[in-house]
């Protein structure tokens, strides 16, 4: 696999399963970026507010608090924090019409390193790296 040119973000993952976040971990630091992790909502925002992200990836079902409820909580934080959420329910969230405005971004579980590259540079275009969380 060719590495592509990447800019590093920084970069915190949320999901409640420990295989998940050290998947998206290996795959996203290949890439050269700089990864926290966090099992709930409640250790995401906690780490939230100790660091600075250039983005934040979380999966939507997750217990005590979902992906996008996360989302709101971090944006109402930082309003031009990038999110982008992950879930194996994308087409039916889609087909709910569930609001999901807090979310830049949405990938379809199972995903692959192109699909994290999308989203993050979808979800980061018009931000600047570092200014997240300011």
């Amino acid at each position: 696999m060719t590495k592509p040119t990447i800019e590093p973000r920084r970069i915190l993952v949320v999901d409640d399963e420990p295989f998940v976040c050290d998947a998206v971990r290996m795959m996203l630091t290949f890439d050269g970026h700089h990864v926290d992790t966090a099992s709930s909502g409640q250790e995401a925002l906690a780490r939230y507010d100790q660091e600075k992200y250039d983005l934040v990836i979380t999966d939507y079902a997750m217990p005590a608090m979902k992906g996008d409820e996360l989302a709101v909580a971090i944006k109402s934080r930082t309003p031009g924090q990038p999110v982008v959420l992950i879930t194996a329910y994308a087409e039916m969230l889609k087909a709910s019409n569930q609001p999901l405005g807090a979310v830049d971004f949405i990938i379809s579980k199972p995903f692959l390193l192109e699909n994290l590259r999308e989203a993050i540079s979808e979800a980061t275009r018009a931000k600047s790296p570092g200014n997240a969380g300011s």
